[in-house]
């Protein structure tokens, strides 16, 4: 078949090239700890947006060094008893997108959680107060400054497990039936959410990004939404005198190192074509998880919307 990576015996046994802190976990632990002594200041107020059968809200919380994060919230209008929930997260420089589309969830019964990531192009803020320059992408934010917790994906990624953690503690949800949910930036959220908040129950994630940062420099594919790599590398260290101080930074807030701490049934979708977030850094995160997980291959889409993926997703959260 045609191939943009290695071949697929090899992906499935590929573990990755990106380097690790060695204070990875410790690191991860001390941030957990920050999320968890952060007020979260919830805010819940009716949404312009309405529908027949469920109740819309905009939902707003304090996250991790003061920013408001915004998520859409969406529930059936009549709720007996506890329900599952799905919180979702959307693609790169994206927003959590409009109501219509959250509402297949609330017919089959969930409560959904749409979230915007900070910064992007939702309502969620970005705060700021990073050292030295950040060119133009979240990836690249706070990697000058000395402090690895300056880095905004440390801060993105708790948000997404503080939106989790708030969900299991509403009264009318399931805290075992809370599932995550998204394609790309929002399939590596997806998972991050389920790394850092072991209750997660079920993850999907579709061709998920921000995954083995120097295999993709490697492949000559940093472009796009890696692009903020390459231009971060000629412009700041074109001699990569730096290079192995700047990817192993980058292995902080890489999927991969985080992905044996999930403990949520996961399923992946994974395009062979994909020259966004190329298959091999899609391979190094499944095959670092040792939960129970599957994986639907599609040898001849890339990074886009692929037939019956959807479908399949919302079948696996559906499943008891």
């Amino acid at each position: 078949m045609p191939t943009i990576d290695m071949p697929v015996e090899q992906l499935r046994k590929y573990n990755g090239v990106n380097p690790k802190p060695h204070d990875f976990d410790e690191y991860w632990d001390k941030a957990i700890e920050e999320m968890k002594n952060t007020n979260p200041e919830i805010s819940l107020t009716k949404a312009d947006f309405q529908c027949p059968g469920t109740e819309c809200y905009d939902m707003y919380f304090t996250g991790v060094n003061g920013a408001r994060i915004y998520a859409k919230h969406l529930r059936p209008q009549n709720i007996s008893g506890k329900i599952p929930a799905i919180v979702l997260f959307h693609g790169y420089s994206g927003h959590s997108g409009e109501w219509f589309f959250n509402l297949p969830f609330v017919q089959a019964g969930f409560a959904v959680f749409s979230m915007d990531t900070r910064g992007q192009s939702g309502k969620s803020e970005d705060v700021g107060g990073v050292h030295g320059t950040t060119y133009n992408g979240h990836i690249i934010r706070g990697l000058d400054d000395e402090d690895p917790n300056k880095l905004l994906f440390r801060d993105i990624f708790l948000d997404t497990a503080e939106l989790a953690g708030i969900v299991m503690d509403l009264d009318y949800i399931d805290e075992n039936k809370v599932y995550t949910y998204g394609g790309s930036q929002g399939g590596a959220l997806s998972l991050a959410c389920a790394a850092l908040e072991p209750r997660i129950a079920k993850t999907c994630a579709h061709y998920p990004f921000l995954s083995d940062y120097k295999r993709v420099w490697e492949m000559d594919l940093a472009e796009n939404a890696y692009g903020e790599i390459r231009q971060y590398l000629r412009n700041y260290d074109p001699e990569h005198k730096r290079e192995d101080q700047i990817f192993t930074k980058l292995g902080y807030i890489d999927i991969q190192n985080l992905a044996p701490r999930i403990k949520a049934t996961v399923y992946m979708i994974t395009g062979l074509m994909d020259k966004i977030c190329p298959p091999s850094t899609q391979y190094a995160v499944y095959n670092k998880i040792s939960s129970k997980k599957r994986h639907t291959v599609y040898p001849d889409y890339g990074h886009e919307d692929i037939r019956t993926a959807h479908d399949l997703s919302f079948a696996f959260f559906l499943e008891d």
